[in-house]
């Protein structure tokens, strides 16, 4: 029998489960809540239990300016409070245009506060450092992050489109473990496979969250990808009778890491489409044509 790397297992992110998809807040911007109620529940419905927001996003993709996209979840929230339990609620702070990035102890602490009322949630299950300061030395975010956990404000900690290095430097002055990394990661973008994000995630124990499993939607349409690629792409979705896009999550759901690919399309049929990706048989072989594929050269 044909092993699957796919993993389509519960993760972990420190004291909660969830499922390999999660849903991504980004273009989450319209603001009609039953609308974007339907959305939620159907992502919850599909085992996409971490929900990914951060208080920058409505900045682009049709919001109306930052905070919004918090804003429009805590909408949902207020009007359907018993999806809150069905979700592990995610946002990021940090980011402040035109700064562009800010973790200081007075602006975290400012910006968590604002992303609770935004989310009109009493705490947050996962708070990440969207991007990292690189005036704000580790041991004072890190002491920073503590206060707001001890306060009940957070309950886990994670950092996002940091380097290996920049986590370890966080770490080092923390008591608690770090849970997840959020870089991004698809077959056009193997970044963290080759500069130890990936590396360090397994070493630790945290779980990676992939965003952009899609290249933006690339990986879909096939706007922009080598031939080659789309070639192999489309054999595999062929053999699996699946979509291309489909095939391009699975591919991320592969990694050893085992990481959760975070979804951002906001059609519901789309997000019952791509949740097939953990039924998916992608083996080794497949695997290694995938990326000399992407980067245009052969493997050593």
């Amino acid at each position: 029998m044909t092993e699957s790397l796919v993993s389509g297992e519960q993760r972990t992110i420190g004291s909660f489960e969830v499922g390999p998809l999660g849903f991504g807040c980004w273009r989450f911007t319209k603001d009609d809540v039953p609308a974007s109620q339907a959305i939620i529940e159907a992502a919850l419905d599909q085992g996409m239990n971490l929900i990914d927001n951060a208080d920058v996003y409505g900045l682009d993709w049709g919001g109306t300016g930052f905070g919004d996209n918090e804003v429009i979840l805590g909408k949902v929230l207020a009007a359907a409070p018993e999806l809150r339990d069905r979700m592990v609620l995610a946002t990021k702070g940090g980011i402040v245009p035109p700064t562009p990035y800010n973790s200081s102890p007075e602006y975290l602490v400012e910006a968590c506060d604002n992303s609770l009322r935004r989310l009109q949630a009493e705490t947050i299950d996962l708070y990440q450092i969207h991007r990292p300061d690189m005036y704000a030395h580790p041991e004072q975010v890190a002491a920073t992050l503590t206060s707001l956990r001890d306060a009940g404000k957070i309950r886990e900690v994670g950092v996002s489109n940091h380097t290996a290095a920049q986590t370890d430097a966080l770490q080092r002055y923390l008591d608690f473990p770090i849970a997840t990394d959020q870089p991004e990661y698809s077959m056009t973008h193997l970044n963290p496979m080759r500069d130890g994000t990936f590396d360090r995630c397994m070493q630790e124990r945290v779980t990676p969250l992939a965003w952009s499993p899609l290249a933006g939607g690339s990986l879909a349409t096939g706007e922009g990808v080598n031939a080659d690629l789309l070639g192999i792409m489309d054999e595999l979705a062929d053999r699996e009778g699946v979509s291309r896009g489909t095939i391009a999550v699975a591919f991320v759901l592969a990694h050893p890491s085992k990481p959760v690919a975070l979804l951002g399309t906001q059609k519901i049929e789309r997000l019952a489409e791509l949740a097939q990706a953990t039924t998916v048989t992608l083996t080794r072989d497949d695997l290694y044509r995938i990326i000399p594929a992407s980067e245009g050269v052969p493997l050593p």
